[in-house]
């Protein structure tokens, strides 16, 4: 009788998929009823081993539907000679793709103190756990203020973080919740835009707060999670800090977290 491994991934289907540029498409994939999760983490994500792998290729992923949905949705990047998004990239509705059984992360609502405003910093995709924060209704009620920034390099890659903004407010459970507590601020690097800049910029100039009519960041009030590149976490946190900011973790809430987790 063959032994079947307790923490082996499960096997889902995939329920859709939609390609935004040649860089950025998102699938939705079938969630194992047992699957729990705190909006903000990661699990691991691959596909079947192919016949020259000895064990199937997996990378983090955040998930970025809310706890609460039936599917489990993520935002990828494609990577033309990644070992794993060089095939995630191709996949199509009825595919198989493999789900981690352990889903973590620092991204959580749980690793801050409570405060009086959330800010989210994005560049890319990592907009992904951001996607699910703002789908919580945890987030309004223990924020009075939720900024969500994203900045990426052309208009294009914003797509999926305005379309998802754009259809909260017909959302049947944060809907009425958000009012105008949620606000969110976009930017690009290498195409004109009404704001431009790298977020660490707009942080240091205070273009940022005035756009979004709020006072520079104060760790009396304001919390901050950040997800991108790893460059862009490092320089964000370290700026961050200079405002007297301290860092956070789900053993020791602080004023703000970083996210942890890379995908290639």
């Amino acid at each position: 009788m063959t032994k079947v491994n307790p923490n082996a991934p499960t096997e889902e289907k995939v329920l859709a998929v939609e390609h935004y540029t040649d860089r950025l498409f998102r699938f939705d994939i079938t969630r194992p009823a047992s699957f729990r999760f705190r909006s903000g983490e990661f699990i691991m994500i691959g596909l079947p081993k192919t016949e020259d792998q000895k064990r199937p290729i997996m990378r983090a992923y955040s998930v970025a539907s809310p706890a609460w949905d039936e599917k489990l949705e993520f935002y990828s990047i494609k990577v033309p000679d990644g070992p794993l998004t060089s095939r995630l990239q191709k996949i199509k509705e009825g595919d198989t793709v493999l789900l981690g059984r352990k889903p973590v992360g620092t991204l959580v609502l749980d690793a801050l103190l409570p405060g009086k405003r959330l800010y989210m910093f994005s560049t890319g995709t990592g907009i992904a756990p951001f996607a699910s924060i703002i789908r919580d209704p945890e987030t309004y009620e223990r924020y009075d203020e939720v900024i969500l920034t994203h900045t990426c390099r052309q208009k294009a890659e914003l797509s999926y973080g305005l379309r998802l903004v754009e259809s909260l407010k017909d959302d049947p459970l944060v809907g009425e919740m958000i009012g105008d507590k949620l606000l969110h601020v976009t930017s690009l690097t290498r195409e004109e835009y009404p704001l431009k800049g790298r977020i660490t910029t707009l942080i240091e100039t205070g273009q940022l707060f005035e756009n979004a009519g709020t006072p520079k960041l104060n760790p009396a009030e304001d919390r901050v999670m950040i997800c991108g590149s790893k460059d862009m976490i490092d320089d964000t946190a370290a700026l961050v800090e200079t405002f007297g900011l301290t860092e956070g973790s789900n053993s020791k809430p602080a004023e703000f977290v970083v996210e942890k987790s890379f995908v290639g």
